[in-house]
């Protein structure tokens, strides 16, 4: 038998199958395998077994299987075929997506520690009158395994000592056996609280279930979507089937998990990338080994090899982090909708705020539309105040708070209640300028500002995390009259403190997060009201309900505006209404402040009503008028050198050849030109690009014949190439 393998080495010039000789080895298709390769032994995943080969000479023979089952399922060799084709990926880069990284090269197994019980072939009575009086913790330890059943000898040892409990083996008294340890992730544990269905919501439901087409599920602000998810996960479950639920961000994750978990117990797995190498590989292989069938996570959990699904949710489907803009490159949606068609399973696409795309789906009927657009209970939602910063400033208000935003927050801090401060930015400031000569700090590595941390007093670069020394006068010119730019979450918290003495304040940004469960205990006191105010970047802005918070305030409301984006607006508009939402979701009727330089702009009128239907349809003109998605694909070719020279005339050539695609299709082409990156240099590599937009219908067509120019200059020594469709960012 022929086992066709592809070997774990990410090159373009190794991305194809290899054969090998089975030999008297069992080999699966899924199987990971040692196999020879040049002079090492290589890790491989085997994607097909045949009879014979094309390949003339003799085959060398499959070394070793690795694991005691298959890794990579029959779904997620065809999903693997499917995104090597629609996004130009290496096999191997995406199959590396199907197991955790650790897996890889043995760097985590199985945890198997000693469990002790007793030796019920000799009578409990006997061995403890054959023990001396002075060996009190020999005893102590027989009458604990005989109330217990059986206990860890690591555990053993702590108690009773190692001596005793080694004393006691050698004497025949105890059973050692190794037993697998699954290592749990950090879940507050929760009572189940299920709740009765409004009709809206069962009429949710109803309609999820109903059959296997996608569902866009828009539901305000809490109208009650999670407990729409929970109970089509229940029905799932009925059938004997399973389920994946997403959310965007893993400050989201413990919230849902403890919810989830506390309605399925032990059938929950949760996959995101705040788990230890040990815990991700025991949560992913209880959920290949069938031990779970609910599985909940960030991005990568689409990627959990579950079977039998029944059932794919994605919560707060608007967000840009369901899109990989590192390699390799993929939007998460399409490969829901991917697993969904061959699972014949519903997909539920649920938000507040749809992306555009999605709503436009919706109307055109691509979609089951499915509204909730009352909040439980009939609860109001929060009121929105505007506030015009520039009058603010000039009234000599603080330049951070508005004096209503102030008078808000003492509010609700003499009513007992909590508070919550949104801005779009982590640090103390997002710059350092001198203001005799204009000198900005920029990293040396990457054409980027440089932001202040005050904690640290550092200069950090947020984009390859390299840290500078603040310095205390201009490097440029000797000035010491150097200025800070935009404040961040430190500079906010800061004010607080100096405005409200003595309340108690949480922050919460990439800075306070880096650290295993910080999103958790951070959320959790906040929960528990250790503090009355909660200051953070967009991990608060969506998903998180908590009943006191009655107050929510929005800094620099219009910052997201101003990005050379065509997304802009509606990433404003999806931002100021989920951070709203937040506010007075229990009995209290909440408030919203959002302080912008720009009131007038139409996004803040719209989010102030509450007016998605409205908003939609004026963005939706716009971009058809103007061409841009979901009417046409903006497609990117980056080409990025340490050697600029290099990347400009790779840049050139691609462009040209390029053009030339466009005459075979010149009505398709809506636009296309050559051009620096808006970031010039990041990490030591100069950045070039090849913009285009292209008309939707039939658009791969397009992008097949990309990718194969991309392919041709990809081998270029020296240059990294990558093509982005409809990327989250130009920058």
């Amino acid at each position: 038998m022929v086992a066709e393998v592809i070997v774990d080495i990410s090159t373009s010039e190794i991305d194809r199958v290899f054969d090998y000789d089975t030999g008297i080895l069992q080999v699966h298709i899924g199987h990971r395998v040692l196999v020879p390769f040049g002079r090492k032994l290589i890790e491989g995943f085997v994607i097909k077994l045949k009879n014979t080969s094309t390949f003339s000479g003799k085959l060398k023979p499959i070394d070793s299987i690795i694991d005691k089952y298959e890794v990579i399922t029959p779904e997620m060799l065809e999903l693997m075929d499917y995104m090597t084709h629609k996004y130009n990926l290496r096999k191997i880069d995406v199959l590396r997506l199907f197991i955790p990284s650790q897996l890889r090269g043995g760097k985590v197994k199985e945890l198997v520690k000693n469990y002790v019980t007793l030796n019920t072939e000799i009578d409990f009575s006997s061995m403890v009158e054959s023990l001396s009086t002075r060996a009190k913790k020999q005893k102590e330890c027989l009458e604990y395994l005989n109330e217990n059943g059986g206990e860890f000898q690591q555990e053993l040892n702590k108690m009773f000592s190692a001596n005793a409990v080694n004393t006691l083996a050698v004497r025949n008294y105890l059973v050692i056996e190794p037993v697998k340890v699954d290592r749990k992730p950090n879940v507050i544990r929760a009572e189940n609280d299920k709740k009765v269905l409004t009709p809206l919501q069962q009429n949710a439901v109803d309609k999820i279930l109903e059959d296997d087409k996608i569902k866009l599920l828009y539901g305000v602000t809490g109208s009650g979507k999670t407990e729409v998810y929970l109970h089509s996960m229940e029905e799932i479950l009925k059938q004997g089937k399973t389920a994946i639920m997403l959310v965007p961000e893993i400050a989201l994750t413990p919230q849902m998990s403890k919810l989830v978990t506390a309605r399925f117990g032990e059938l929950v797995a949760i996959l995101h990338s705040g788990l230890s190498a040990g815990e991700r590989f025991d949560e992913w292989e209880r959920i290949l080994l069938g031990k779970a069938r609910v599985v909940i996570g960030a991005r990568s959990a689409i990627f959990a090899p579950i079977q039998n699904l029944g059932l794919i949710i994605i919560d707060e489907e608007h967000d840009g982090s369901y899109i990989s803009e590192s390699n390799p490159r993929y939007d998460t949606k399409d490969i829901a909708i991917f697993r969904a068609e061959y699972n014949k399973c519903p997909l539920v696409l649920g938000s507040a705020t749809p992306s555009i795309d999605s709503f436009l789906r919706a109307k055109h009927g691509k979609y089951t539309l499915i509204r909730m657009a009352e909040r439980v209970n009939q609860r109001k939602l929060p009121e929105m105040q505007i506030v015009d910063m520039v009058r603010a400033v000039k009234e000599k208000d603080s330049k951070i708070f508005s004096k209503v935003l102030i008078d808000e927050l003492r509010q609700t801090i003499q009513n007992g209640n909590q508070a919550m401060i949104f801005i779009n930015r982590r640090g103390f400031s997002s710059f350092v300028m001198c203001r005799d000569c204009g000198y900005i700090a920029k990293c040396s590595d990457c054409d980027i500002s440089l932001t202040y941390h005050k904690e640290e007093n550092v200069l950090k670069c947020h984009y390859c995390g390299k840290k500078y020394k603040m310095p205390d006068k201009c490097p440029h010119c000797g000035s010491e009259n150097i200025r800070m730019g935009k404040i961040g979450t430190e500079t906010v918290v800061k004010e607080l403190e100096r405005i409200f003495p003595g309340v108690k304040m949480l922050r919460m940004d990439n800075d306070t997060t880096s650290t295993k469960d910080s999103h958790q205990k951070i959320l959790q006191a906040f929960r528990n009201g250790e503090a009355q105010i909660l200051v953070g970047t967009q991990m608060i802005a969506k998903g998180h309900d908590f009943p006191n918070v009655t107050l929510v305030g929005i800094l620099d409301a219009d910052s997201s505006l101003y990005f050379s984006d065509y997304r802009s607006t509606e990433r404003t508009f999806q931002l100021i209404t989920q951070v709203a939402g937040r506010a007075g979701r229990a009995d209290k009727e909440g408030k919203v402040v959002v302080q912008t330089y720009a009131p007038k702009h139409y996004v803040f009128w719209y989010a102030k009503e509450n007016d998605y239907d409205g908003f939609f349809e004026k963005e939706n003109n716009a971009r058809k008028l103007t061409h841009f998605p979901p009417y046409t694909t903006i497609i990117r070719v980056m080409i990025t050198s340490i050697v600029e020279d290099k990347a400009i005339e790779i840049t050139q050539q691609i462009f040209n050849e390029i053009s030339n695609i466009k005459k075979d299709f010149e009505d398709r082409f809506v636009y296309l030109q050559a051009m620096k990156s808006p970031v010039n240099r990041m990490q030591s590599r100069y950045r070039y690009q090849v913009l285009l937009r292209i008309k939707k219908k039939n658009d791969q067509e397009i992008i097949d014949e990309i990718y194969k120019v991309v392919n041709k200059y990809n081998k270029e020594k020296g240059c990294w190439i990558f093509v982005e469709n409809n990327p989250q960012s130009l920058i």
